[in-house]
């Protein structure tokens, strides 16, 4: 899975960076296989003058699959990046079960036929 983290608005420090890569890591580590690259966007709506401001934009990309995009806000961006980073997972993980049991339906129903000789 390859990763690509930008900030815009503010440094990236080295305590977000490391966070964010945590994140993915763990949330991601049971569809690894099929996530291809995950793009992090954080973004400082307001800069300096603060307030719910703190944007996280993960894009994730998946073999076969439509893009997965989700986009969280909050005044703390790490609060942020875990919500926004545990949305985009769950959405994976609900097309990736999708994906899998209609395969196993497809396989279930040419297996019928086989043994049916239909």
């Amino acid at each position: 899975m390859q990763t690509d983290i930008q900030a815009r608005g503010f440094s990236l420090t080295d305590a977000l960076q490391t966070h964010v890569h945590n994140r993915l890591g763990f949330t991601f580590l049971n569809a690894s296989n099929r996530v291809r690259r995950v793009h992090v966007r954080l973004s400082d709506l307001n800069g300096p003058r603060g307030g719910v401001d703190k944007r996280c934009l993960v894009e994730v990309r998946l073999e076969g699959l439509p893009v997965v995009v989700v986009e969280d806000v909050q005044s703390d961006m790490y609060i942020a990046i875990d919500r926004a980073v545990g949305r985009a997972a769950r959405t994976v993980m609900r097309r990736l079960a999708l994906v899998s049991s209609r395969q196993r339906q497809v396989a279930a129903h040419h297996a019928h036929h086989l043994a049916t000789g239909q």
